[in-house]
Formats: C-alpha cells, structure tokens, sequence
C-alpha cells in the first residue's frame, strides 16, 4: 500500500469495477439507443462525452464497455490459468515422454503462432460472439502460463518438504495441491495480472476488426472502428474509449508490476 504505482492501479481498477457493476443503473441513456436528430454532438450537459455517428451515448457505451471488457479479462485469464496449471504441472513434475510431448510438441505449437493472429483465425472460422471471443483468447493465451507453471514446478519438485512428503508417503496429487502450487503461486499471479492488460487488448483489437462480440453491443474496439469515419470532424469519438483502453491496459499492468516488486524480496 506504500507504492504509488499500486495505488494508482487498485484506484484505477476500482473505478472499472464500479463502473461495470453499476452500469445498468449509472447510465443515463440506453447505450442502444438511437437519438438521429442529436447525432456527433459534442460533450456537454444532455450527453457528458458526446454521442456517436447514431446518436448513441458514448458515456453510456464507455461503461457498458467497462463491464463487457472486465468479464472477458477475468474469464479468460481464469481459463487460461486452469489450464496452464494442469498442462504446467503435468510436464513438469512427471518430466519424461509427457513432457516431451507437452511442451516440445504441443507447447512450441502454440508458440510458434502469434496469439492474436490464432485468435482471430478462431473467431473467423466459429464466427462472432461473446463465447467464441473468449475461447478464441483463451487458446491463444494458455501457453504463457503452463510455460511458467511448468518451469517453477521443475524447480520445486527437487525441493527438501517436496522430497519429505514423497517419503512419508504423499501422493502426486496431494505433493502438487499441498506442496508445490502453494510455493509457486507469486509468480502466477503476477503473470495473471499482466494478461488481464493482454486480454482487454485482445478483446479491443478483435472488436475493432469486427470479430469481436456483435453490435448493438458495446464495446471500446468497436467504439473505436466506428470514429474511424469521423476522426476530424467528431474527435471525441476516438478519445473517450481510447481513453477508457489505456487506463485499463495500464491498471492491469501497474498492478503486475507492483506484485511482482512486493514478491520480490530484494525489491521490497
């Protein structure tokens, strides 16, 4: 709690947070709704940040955004993390033909694809949708983390309390869930809290493709798409979501980097 940079980043995920729990009763307007006759307006009193091409809130879209972009940061990343846990631990506390398998073939296959690339050849071929958004990211992103799992497992499994509970009598199931993901869960975390930032990018660049979940929905890539046509004339089209995009992003990242200097004990 002594770190700026912490602090900056709780008081900006809070805000998010708050912004996509109380969206449904916070938001002045229907972020769907139409108001034609009040098109590209400016910011000001009746519409805080203005409106859009179709007369739509844009302050009304921005937290609608917020809640959409959380929901897919926390259910991929929570996907993600259970798979590359069970992958991670597999290849690393068995090693042998099964980490051969996992991590040379299946492993460096996924590797060897750019995430993003891999996630919109998945939504283009299922097609758009909140669900396939997520299972897109979800399998462009497990990697990362059964990467890490895998090697802090390596390195604990040789450990003394791991060797002691072996000798007592403790099973491989028991050893992994008692003994070595307690002691590897710091540099889990830290890599959870990264990819929230990596995931709400994600979410943004597929909706800005258009592969992201379908209108009239809101979201800040789509937000974002739709000012392309109105850079000069209407600007506060593209600022507010890119605005909303780069505090969350930069939320997501402050806070990985303030866990990873509070468990760090030569940084602290």
């Amino acid at each position: 709690m002594r770190s700026p940079i912490a602090l900056t980043a709780i008081a900006l995920l809070l805000l998010f947070a708050i912004a996509a729990l109380l969206a449904p009763w916070a938001a002045p307007y229907d972020p769907a709704g139409l108001h034609l006759q009040q098109r590209l307006l400016s910011p000001g009193h009746h519409f805080l940040l203005g409106t859009d091409e179709l007369g739509r809130d844009i302050f009304s879209r921005i937290l609608f955004g917020a809640r959409l972009s959380l929901t897919v940061a926390f259910t991929v990343v929570s996907l993600s993390l259970l798979l590359g846990l069970v992958v991670g631990s597999v290849a690393g506390y068995y090693g042998g033909w099964r980490d051969t398998i996992l991590n040379v073939y299946v492993m460096n296959a996924f590797m060897a694809m750019p995430g993003i690339l891999l996630a919109i050849a998945f939504v283009a071929f299922l097609g758009t949708g909140l669900r396939n958004v997520i299972l897109a990211l979800t399998l462009s992103g497990w990697v990362n983390y059964a990467r890490l799992v895998r090697a802090q497992v390596m390195s604990a499994r040789e450990r003394e309390f791991v060797e002691a509970a072996r000798s007592l009598g403790a099973g491989d199931l028991r050893i992994l869930l008692r003994h070595i993901l307690p002691n590897i869960v710091q540099p889990v975390i830290v890599q959870a809290a990264i990819g929230m930032a990596g995931a709400v990018l994600a979410e943004a660049t597929l909706s800005f493709l258009g592969l992201g979940v379908p209108p009239p929905a809101a979201s800040w890539g789509s937000m974002l798409n739709d000012a392309r046509a109105h850079l000069f004339d209407a600007p506060h089209m593209v600022i507010a979501p890119a605005i909303a995009v780069m505090l969350c992003v930069l939320a997501f990242s402050f806070l990985g980097d303030a866990l990873r200097d509070w468990s760090d004990p030569r940084t602290r």
